[in-house]
């Protein structure tokens, strides 16, 4: 049977490059895939009609984020408490979400190829330009965009400093294509795409040269030592408040154990203080203590209040203790989970209910603000906040020379999540010439320098420290500067693209 022709081998071939997708990412992130997982769909899409394509990646996409995001069951199921039925009803429902992008783009793509407008041209920018619609519509969710599948091959990814992750998913992306193209002309000897083919080596030559001399520049700033301090709190125990002593007992001990110099930035993770540092004076004294006992600076997760009026704004925060035992600095979770902490329209929906335990909602910070330690700068990324570059970006805009991550993956268990959410941190570094040092309760805690390498990541669900030394940032990149300028000319071209397919031919 021809899989290419009959209807059923169309849409297996569809599932056959989501599969191939989903396993490009972290676990088992076998990155090699994701260079030729749309081979497979061109190859049921060739000669579809328009509509037929948007099926074919639909299902695709349905493959693909379905395989990737998983352990949302685990979230919603383990710690939301939902049934499972509707836990999977949920998960499905975000699955469609997401692959409606690649069902748009591949519809896109045969519009185009009937005006005779080639994929070599087409799907790139078309792929790209959803990625970025993606990264912002309904509050945004970039999670698994193409470009991360490749973020252990360094010397391709340091372009990111110019394009963001965006210029890794449209060199991906037209990879996919010349490749396709030469499996058709090898199989029905057709015409060998000659053109595109150098263009794909020289882009590759290109990026990968820029990336080598990237990596050989030495990095100048200042030598920072971290410690990053993972406590292991289980989720059950986390927010009762009969275990509130022994969670700041067990930070207390495995900071001093892991402590072997003054000057060294500590760092806890997310709500690591399970409670308001505001107003737990006696836990407050403790930790203040301290951090004046190791003379340095002690950045921990806690949540805050601010009192507005006759209203209260609860915020996910994080603290800086200063050497002499005093509260530095806040900064406040900008960009929050909908549905974790805050009900998005909660006034029009009245019955659901936040999917995680924690204070009531949570309202987002007021600005990036970074806060000051005694090498420089650092811009604080609460959870999530660091799968968004607008949000690393804006930090170092206004003069963060490190970047802390500190979260709480406890919610994934022992899933393929916690290194998806590691892998897109890797690339806030590189676009920003900054290290980041990333503090996890249950892992993966890890220190990652301005070029991205990850110089150290603990286990998952072990108490650990981590230890480290980075040089801080300078900024100033291509990249922090203009932001996704790469990207939007990609969107620009794609909505060109898109005008030109549905132009009416005059006579």
């Amino acid at each position: 049977m021809n899989l290419g022709r009959s209807a059923a081998g169309r849409y297996l071939l569809a599932l056959l490059s989501g599969g191939m997708l989903a396993l490009a990412f972290p676990e088992p992130g076998i990155s090699a895939l994701a260079w030729i997982a749309f081979v497979p769909l061109f190859l049921a899409a060739a000669g579809a009609s328009p509509g037929e394509g948007f099926r074919l990646g639909f299902t695709a996409g349905c493959a693909a984020y379905a395989g990737i995001l998983y352990w949302l069951n685990i979230v919603m199921t383990t710690y939301g408490k939902l049934p499972l039925a509707a836990s999977v009803a949920l998960y499905l429902a975000l699955a469609g979400y997401l692959a409606l992008y690649p069902g748009i783009v591949v519809w896109l793509t045969r519009r185009c190829e009937s005006k005779r407008i080639g994929l070599m041209l087409s799907f790139p920018f078309l792929w790209v330009a959803g990625e970025l619609v993606r990264s912002y519509l309904l509050t945004g969710f970039p999670w698994a965009n193409l470009g991360y599948s490749q973020y252990r091959t360094l010397p391709l990814i340091q372009i990111s400093d110019l394009t963001g992750v965006y210029g890794v998913s449209f060199l991906v992306a037209f990879a996919n294509v010349v490749f396709y193209r030469i499996w058709v002309s090898m199989r029905h000897r057709e015409r060998y795409p000659v053109t595109g083919l150098l263009a794909l080596l020289v882009l590759i030559a290109a990026t990968m040269g820029y990336g080598v001399i990237a990596l050989s520049r030495p990095e100048k700033g200042e030598l920072q030592r971290v410690l990053m301090v993972q406590g292991n709190i289980r989720q059950e125990q986390k927010w009762d408040p009969a275990f509130q002593q022994s969670t700041v007992a067990t930070y207390e001990r495995l900071t001093r154990k892991g402590a072997q110099s003054p000057g060294t930035l500590v760092v806890w993770p997310e709500s690591a203080l399970p409670f308001f540092l505001q107003s737990e004076p006696r836990y407050a004294a403790r930790v203040k203590a301290l951090a004046a006992e190791l003379k340095s600076y002690l950045l921990t997760g806690s949540p805050a209040y601010d009192q507005e009026g006759e209203k209260v704004r609860y915020l996910n925060s994080a603290f800086l203790i200063s050497p002499a035992g005093v509260v530095a600095g806040r900064s406040d979770k900008l960009h929050l989970v909908p549905f974790g902490e805050y009900v998005p329209l909660a006034s029009l929906l009245p019955f659901v209910n936040k999917l995680v335990e924690g204070i009531g909602d949570f309202s987002p910070g007021k600005g990036a603000t970074p806060l000051k330690t005694g090498n420089g700068k650092i811009g604080v990324l609460v959870c999530f906040e660091g799968i968004f570059p607008e949000v690393a970006r804006a930090y170092v805009e206004n003069g963060a020379t490190m970047l802390v991550n500190i979260t709480n993956d406890a919610w994934f268990g022992r899933s393929s999540a916690p290194y998806q959410h590691l892998s897109m941190t890797v690339f806030r570094a590189v676009e920003n010439r900054v290290p980041l040092v990333r503090a996890a309760n249950t892992g993966i805690s890890s220190v990652i320098d301005s070029k991205g390498h990850i110089r150290g990541m603990t286990p998952l669900f072990e108490e650990a420290t981590l230890s480290g030394e980075v040089r801080m940032g300078t900024g100033g990149t291509f990249y922090s500067r203009y932001g996704d300028i790469f990207a939007l000319l990609c969107l620009g071209t794609g909505i060109a693209l898109g005008a030109a397919c549905f132009r009416k031919k005059r006579f």
